[in-house]
């Protein structure tokens, strides 16, 4: 098969099912301390930039993506640490995890699972596939048929898969992680809007900086950092963490900013397909997960500005004469971004009036 379980190279439980086993606190915490929330995502982070080298801002989305209970897409040329970036964060936080090769035969039932008659029982029985995970890595997703590609799109929106009419719940956090190659690369099918639109966010990692890359050479001449890589967070704390993001205050001034950054892509004249209201959703989401890592208990407009070309760019389809003037999506929403009137904060304040201010520090 295809699609095969990777946890055991990820740090993750033994078996399908098994309670993920926890992880020994670090060298001088005390076990008190893995109730902070804000030092659990901290952990998170260095974790993963013990790995990737020279991209703060890339970690720092990624670990957005996940406390906003979203999906990554990572989209880069090959070589530069797409599926290196993935396997730290899934490998940093102690749950289970499964990755899946994305090949032209990998077929839909790889992904989600098959009923097989069972002879003794003379029944079905449903062996669930590699999606039954809490982090899940997608290795290379467009090299898969469109047919193969559309069995995770029911599991990315409604986080259940449903199979002869038997709906299954999946765990959680859940989580997908997908890695791309650019579509002009042989060998690769474009991802459906529909299914770009469920990710929450793309990014490109790009190429490292001469000092970044020396460094790398140093740490990972000898070998993979992976090795050494032990899970820093447990999947509740994750839990907890999507809970206090979940709490952040939004003002009605913030969210309507959002509906009007969004909308503006709609009406655009070099836009032919504009931002779906899911991108709204997932746009103010990713706002709160991003007040939450800096300790604040309100989202500002510098929030959903500083995600607005992540969250949107990915879901947009210039039209053919802005692709023969070289427009890009992301040139597109930056130029949004700076034409939308940012709300005056005397109107209305981000906060609460009983809201008390950030007591820890923001990462």
């Amino acid at each position: 098969m295809t699609a095969y379980d990777d946890r055991a190279s990820l740090g993750g439980p033994p078996a399908y099912g098994a309670p993920p086993a926890r992880a020994e606190p670090r060298v001088g915490e005390e076990p008190g301390a893995r109730g902070d929330l804000t030092t659990t995502a901290e952990r998170v982070r260095r974790s993963v930039e013990s790995v990737i080298e020279g991209k703060p801002e890339v970690v720092r989305l990624a670990l957005t993506v996940l406390l906003a209970e979203g999906h990554l897409l990572i989209e880069d040329v090959p070589g530069v640490g797409k599926t290196m970036l993935a396997k730290a964060l899934a490998r940093s936080v102690d749950c289970s995890v499964r990755r899946i090769q994305f090949t032209p035969d990998l077929l839909p039932s790889d992904i989600t699972g098959v009923s097989i008659f069972d002879q003794q029982q003379r029944e079905f029985e449903f062996k669930p596939g590699a999606i039954f995970s809490q982090i899940v890595i997608g290795d290379e997703i467009n090299r898969a048929s469109p047919k193969t590609q559309s069995a995770l799109l029911e599991s990315m929106e409604e986080h259940q898969v449903t199979m002869d009419g038997q709906t299954y719940e999946l765990p959680s956090p859940f989580m997908v992680i997908a890695t791309q190659n650019p579509v002009e690369m042989e060998g690769t099918y474009p991802l459906p809007e529909a299914q770009r639109d469920r990710f929450m966010a793309r990014v490109s990692i790009g190429y490292p900086s001469p000092a970044a890359e020396l460094r790398m050479l140093d740490v990972h001449g000898g070998a993979s950092p992976l090795d050494d890589l032990q899970p820093v967070a447990h999947a509740h704390e994750i839990v907890k963490l999507t809970e206090a993001v979940r709490e952040v205050h939004v003002a009605e001034a913030v969210r309507r900013y959002t509906v009007d950054l969004v909308a503006a892509t709609r009406s655009h004249p070099e836009l032919r397909l504009g931002a779906s209201p899911r991108a709204t959703l997932h746009l103010l989401r990713a706002a709160k997960a991003s007040a939450a890592l800096l300790g604040r208990e309100y989202a500002l407009p510098d929030d959903v500005q500083a995600l607005a070309v992540p969250v949107l760019t990915h879901r947009l389809l210039p039209t053919a004469q802005a692709q023969l003037n070289r427009r890009s999506a992301e040139q597109i929403v930056r130029e949004i971004v700076q034409r939308v009137p940012v709300p005056d904060p005397s109107a209305q304040p981000w906060r609460t009036p009983g809201q008390r201010p950030p007591g820890v520090r923001g990462l």
